[in-house]
């Protein structure tokens, strides 16, 4: 009895929490102007908001039913699959030039090294703890 009552307050909380997201998500993808942000408040809703809805869902079914793992299978696949797509979605508008290419990195022999310049070299690190 008292599994049911924290069950159903949990599924109730998750639900809440997954339309709120969905409500966002809506309202970014409507108020945004160009692809790129647009871009963003799906993927947001695709992984938090119907994660949560899943979540509910496998809280309703082990708690009032047998349960069920295909939720997390789903889950799975979306928590996958989101960001693949959104990153193809975002390669594509930087390739048809539909918006602002990114800055050219600087030319020097730190950009995406683990070298140190010789001037930041002297400067000492003091250990936390």
């Amino acid at each position: 009895m008292t599994s049911e009552i924290i069950g159903t307050y949990a599924v109730a909380i998750a639900l809440l929490i997954g339309s709120i997201f969905a409500l966002v998500g809506a309202i970014g993808l409507l108020r945004f102007n160009d692809s790129m942000t647009r871009l963003h408040a799906p993927t947001k809703v695709g992984t938090v908001g119907i994660g949560s809805l899943l979540l509910a869902s496998m809280i309703h079914a082990h708690t009032f039913d047998d349960g069920s793992m295909h939720e997390v299978l789903i889950m799975a696949f979306l928590f996958v699959t989101a960001p693949i797509s959104a990153h193809f979605i975002a390669k594509v508008n930087i390739h048809k030039s539909a918006c602002e290419t990114p800055p050219s990195p600087t030319r020097d022999a730190t950009w995406s090294t683990l070298d140190v310049p010789e001037a930041d070299r002297d400067i000492k690190v003091s250990n936390p703890g």
